[in-house]
């Protein structure tokens, strides 16, 4: 008998394996070294200020957004914590993230958040990558509940640091279409709900709609990918349905 079977399962105190896992990949993301412009290498998560963007397991970009308390906590709280509005709302599904993108600025690391300097600088570099996700993205749009601030201010794409979070294992176990097929339905059929109990504004809703594309083209592709209208049986003649 293995060691799992000769555990009390009430008695185990550590997380679910995907959770576990996801952990893990995520620590070793954010503490992944950087090539700071001064010639240093600190961790990519310990930057202060910051853009980062998810993709999915097509490697479409789902969600921008911007921190100036540091990306490491920023992204631990969309992922593992859980504790934003974008995953509260079901406007963000972390089962989807695949791989993360983030773009530190290392010249701000030293100001505060009050600095209308580095607050512009973060605003124009969010819009910036904000408007290339949706321009890369096939259905022209991501699951942002808000549009970027605006502004005047324009700005260069600065390096960047892109990896995956997701191991081969879960990789395996989320990546089979019809997981993701049953998965993103129940996350849209979830925000659809929060819509039904609340006054929400139009980014909601519009979320809502992009997530109801990408579903539909999922579901699609893999309609196809199986035979399409060639696949599906002729009713017999007299056959009771």
């Amino acid at each position: 008998m293995t060691e799992l079977f000769r555990r009390d399962p009430d008695a185990v105190n550590i997380p679910p394996f995907e959770t576990e896992d996801l952990r893990q990949n995520l620590s070793r993301f954010l503490d992944s070294p950087f090539e700071d412009p001064a010639g240093t290498h600190p961790f990519v998560g310990n930057y202060k200020w910051g853009v980062y963007a998810f993709f999915d397991y097509d490697g479409e970009p789902i969600y921008v957004g911007q921190t100036n308390e540091r990306l490491r906590t920023r992204i631990r709280r969309h992922l593992t914590n859980q504790r934003t509005d974008a995953v509260a709302m079901s406007v963000l599904d972390p089962f989807e993230v695949f791989e993360i993108e983030v773009w530190p600025l290392p010249q701000f690391q030293d100001s505060n958040r009050t600095d209308l300097a580095a607050r512009q600088h973060l605003d124009a570099l969010e819009r910036l990558i904000t408007d290339r996700a949706v321009e890369g993205s096939q259905f022209k749009a991501i699951l942002n509940e808000k549009d970027p601030p605006p502004g005047d201010l324009a700005v260069e794409t600065p390096p960047s640091f892109r990896a995956r979070i997701v191991s081969d294992r879960v990789f395996e176990l989320r990546s089979h279409p019809d997981f993701r097929i049953a998965r993103r339905s129940l996350i849209l059929s979830r925000l659809a709900q929060v819509i039904s109990e609340r006054k929400v504004q139009g980014g909601l809703r519009r979320v809502l709609l992009t997530q109801a594309k990408r579903l539909q083209w999922l579901s699609a592709r893999r309609y196809e990918a199986l035979g399409g209208a060639a696949s599906v049986a002729v009713e017999a003649e007299g056959e009771e349905v």
